[in-house]
């Protein structure tokens, strides 16, 4: 998409939703997110309400493509998707699994503010118990340790047969410190980049430096599917898709971009519409026998009207949408 669309025209078909959550998750009960409608289907910009102006300028480009533009083509109609355990306690695991019908693969959160390394393993533990030995389980840090910390918390961690550690450093030199402790101390687990690749000015940084083993890709915070394309070409990594807590309009950006990497062996974060109580969509995108089809959704009438953000936060988020949108009219954001 080269030609930026006139803002009246964003404002006019654009709904601001409040999906609530049935488990807390990233520190927030309800996700909101605005959905755009355009001549090529509908797109999401949802940037987390914490996110500078800049930083989710690039939230809306994905939006734009989507609404407006023509995903790439795929190379494959199915992806698989895994199972994301939010940082519960262990009794809880079984009933969140149960969201995720036939996922063989399971992420999760670990390093929960508040919450201790003994939680962590209690988490991962019940995991595994609950998927069996052939699962694969990887952990999802957010960059909330530091390397002595994180070091120590994968050395436990690694006797349940951990497929990667994602981004369990905030820094790429934090991840190549990381990498180095582990090796030396003979912790075998693979280290996956996200936040490294798309909260940063320079994503191909990790691979340039040897800080990771696997990049994770989201759609919106890297400008779109074209552009998460592009940057995943330059990494020259194994690559896995993940969702930014989106909703079915967004999940399906998130498959467009799976569905067209050259090569995918590894299952996707893209299974997340079961986090939330009800979704916009009234088929959810959530897998069906462990995977997801390539395709678009579409929102229904009825939930956008019944899930409609309350009047102040459909004006905070019209005004955030003019804002991104001079951005990227003043050049900066592209």
């Amino acid at each position: 998409m080269t030609t930026l669309p006139p803002i009246d025209a964003l404002l006019a078909r654009a709904h601001v939703v409040s999906l609530p959550m049935r488990v807390r998750f990233r520190g927030v009960d309800a996700r909101e997110a605005l959905l755009l409608e355009g001549p090529s289907g509908w797109g999401e910009f949802s940037p987390f309400v914490e996110y500078a102006d800049a930083e989710s300028a690039r939230w809306l480009l994905a939006g734009m493509e989507a609404a407006y533009a023509v995903w790439p083509a795929p190379v494959r109609d199915v992806v698989a998707v895994n199972a994301t355990v939010p940082a519960v306690g262990p009794e809880r695991v079984p009933e969140v699994l149960a969201r995720f019908d036939g996922c063989t693969t399971a992420k999760v959160k670990v390093a929960e503010r508040g919450q201790t390394l003994e939680d962590d393993v209690d988490r991962v533990a019940a995991v595994r118990s609950a998927m069996g030995p052939s699962a694969r389980i990887r952990v999802d840090a957010n960059g909330g340790w530091d390397v002595e910390t994180a070091a120590e918390a994968l050395r436990r961690l690694t006797a349940y047969d951990l497929e990667y550690a994602e981004q369990p450093c905030a820094t790429v030199e934090e991840l190549v410190e990381l990498r180095t402790a582990l090796a030396r101390n003979g912790v075998d687990v693979r280290v996956a980049a996200d936040e490294s690749i798309r909260k940063a000015e320079d994503p191909i940084r990790v691979a340039r430096l040897g800080a990771a083993d696997i990049v994770v890709v989201k759609v919106a915070p890297l400008g779109g599917v074209a552009r998460a394309l592009e940057i995943v070409d330059a990494c020259g990594l194994p690559a896995v898709v993940s969702s930014a807590l989106d909703t079915s309009i967004g999940i399906a950006a998130g498959v467009a971009l799976a569905a067209a990497l050259p090569s995918l062996d590894h299952a996707c974060g893209l299974g997340t519409v079961g986090l939330f109580d009800r979704d916009v969509s009234a088929t959810p995108w959530r897998p069906a026998g462990g995977v997801l089809t390539t395709g678009r959704a579409v929102p229904d009438p009825q939930a956008l009207a019944e899930l409609a953000a309350p009047p102040e936060r459909q004006q905070w988020w019209r005004d955030r949408l003019v804002r991104c949108h001079a951005v990227l009219a003043s050049g900066s954001g592209r």
